[in-house]
Parts: structure tokens; C-alpha cells; sequence
């Protein structure tokens, strides 16, 4: 771990059993014990998305030395683990390859609704979507990952030019993410429309929006602010990589940067 980058702050424990338990405080556990249980790998207390749809896991809000093995016997020896709403760094042993402070905002006054010309994606848009992402850098975003939820496009002479989509989903609340937009489109408000048009059918069935952002990129928090979200919480993401075994290669130590890599979470 290089000395001179501290770990941000890790959150205080909010304690899923007390009252003042929040499904956003720990949403990816939230996401994996509810409408999401169906992507759910679990080993002890710890719950992960397969790795081919999103690279989050959650982890309990107190976390003993049972735990992080149970997290590296789940992943594997050299695998990447993404943890968001992170409480306590890992043991001392594990690489951190990604760290940011972000915040968790929510839909107050979003001025939601269907666009024309936002097309559904779907499993054959993938590798579009993946091309898009890997210009584009809004996130991780992986071979299945359209399968979380409901995947927005534009095109422009048939080319996918913007996108948007769902990724967590706590019970009641569903984040937004995956938004991003072709440096060949950029200022006409593509991101901004489909922004507001998944947000209209997240609350179409019931739920409330809400999405993530680095507390570093001031002008995307100010984009979302102007389009009605607030600011619930503080945040942060973790990125790290499970302690190779004995005898292993130095290439298991090399984190996957696939398309939307750790490095830019909550963009």
C-alpha cells in the first residue's frame, strides 16, 4: 500500500439492527439481501455480485479478521474487490488499488420523464455499450452488467451515442448509473435526458431515484443538483486485491481495469 496516499476516513458503523438504519447506508447489501438476492454469491457474512456483472460485494458494517477471508475465499487469490459505503480498511496485507471519497445523493425534485428518442438496451447492445464505456470511462460496467436493471440509449446514424441505465437497488430505492455520453455528442443533454428518463421509470414502479459521485468531481455534483438530486451522505469506494497464495505468479496480483475500471467510480 503506497504510505504516501492515506485511505479516506471509513465511515462510522451505522448498524443495520438499529433504528436509524437506512437501506442507502449500505446499499450494496441492501441491493444483494433484497431484489437483488438473485445475483448473490455467499460466503459467511459476505455477499458479491458475480464478477462479470458488477465487481461491488458488501461486506457488515463491523467487520472481523473471519470476514476478510471469507471475502478472499469468495474472490479468490489476486481477484479485484470493489466495496462502496466502505467501513474499515482491509488487513495490512491487501493491495489498495482505488480510493475516493464520494457522496450519495438523492432524487428531491428531479423533473423526470420519457424521452422519444431513448431506445431500451438490451443484451445484444453489449458490445456497443462496452465500446462506449471504454471511451467514455463512467464507471465499471461489464458484460452482464445490463442485466441489473433498465438500460436507456440515444443513436445518432445508428452509432450508441449515450447511455444510461440502473445498477444498485436497494428495496424502495434504485441507483442510477452508467451515464455517459461520446465526446462527438457532448453539450447537446443527452446525459441529462436520459438522466430524467430512467429516473421517470424508476418512479413509475413505486421506487425512489438516487446515484453515487466523487466528492472530487464538483461539476458533475452541481449537474445533478441542478436536475433536482440533493446530497444525503458522504460516501467512499474502495478498491483492493486479495493477497496472492503460495506459489502464485506476480501477474495474480494485477487487478482487472476492464471496461469502466475502479479508477473511475462514482464519476
Amino acid at each position: 500500500m503506497p504510505e504516501a496516499t492515506p485511505l479516506p476516513t471509513p465511515l462510522p458503523a451505522h448498524g443495520r439492527e438499529s433504528e436509524q438504519a437506512h437501506p442507502l447506508d449500505n446499499p450494496s447489501w441492501s441491493s444483494l439481501t433484497g431484489p437483488h438476492a438473485h445475483f448473490a454469491a455467499r460466503r459467511g457474512r459476505i455477499l458479491r455480485y458475480p464478477p462479470d456483472v458488477t465487481p461491488w460485494l458488501a461486506l457488515p458494517d463491523e467487520t472481523d479478521a473471519q470476514d476478510w477471508a471469507d471475502v478472499a475465499a469468495l474472490a479468490g487469490p489476486g481477484a479485484s474487490v470493489a466495496i462502496t459505503a466502505f467501513h474499515e480498511p482491509p488487513p495490512a496485507d491487501w493491495e489498495i488499488v482505488f480510493h475516493a471519497e464520494g457522496v450519495q445523493m438523492v432524487d428531491d425534485s428531479v423533473d423526470a420523464a420519457p424521452d422519444p428518442e431513448a431506445l431500451l438496451l438490451g443484451p445484444a447492445d453489449v458490445p456497443e455499450m462496452l465500446e462506449l464505456v471504454e471511451r467514455t470511462r463512467p464507471g465499471p460496467f461489464l458484460p452482464r452488467t445490463v442485466e441489473l436493471g433498465t438500460y436507456l440509449g440515444i443513436r445518432r446514424s445508428g452509432v450508441l451515442v449515450a447511455m444510461a441505465g440502473e445498477r444498485l437497488h436497494p428495496t424502495g430505492w434504485t441507483e442510477i448509473s452508467g451515464v455517459c455520453t461520446d465526446d462527438s455528442v457532448r453539450g447537446q443533454g443527452l446525459a441529462t435526458r436520459l438522466i430524467r428518463a430512467v429516473a421517470h421509470g424508476i418512479r413509475e414502479r413505486g421506487e425512489t431515484p438516487f446515484l453515487h459521485a466523487a466528492a472530487s468531481n464538483t461539476g458533475a455534483v452541481r449537474l445533478y443538483e441542478s436536475l433536482g438530486f440533493v446530497v444525503r451522505r458522504r460516501t467512499a469506494f474502495l478498491g483492493a486485491v486479495v493477497p496472492a497464495g503460495p506459489g502464485a505468479s506476480g501477474d495474480a496480483r494485477t487487478p482487472d481495469r476492464g471496461a469502466g475500471s475502479l479508477e473511475q467510480v462514482g464519476r
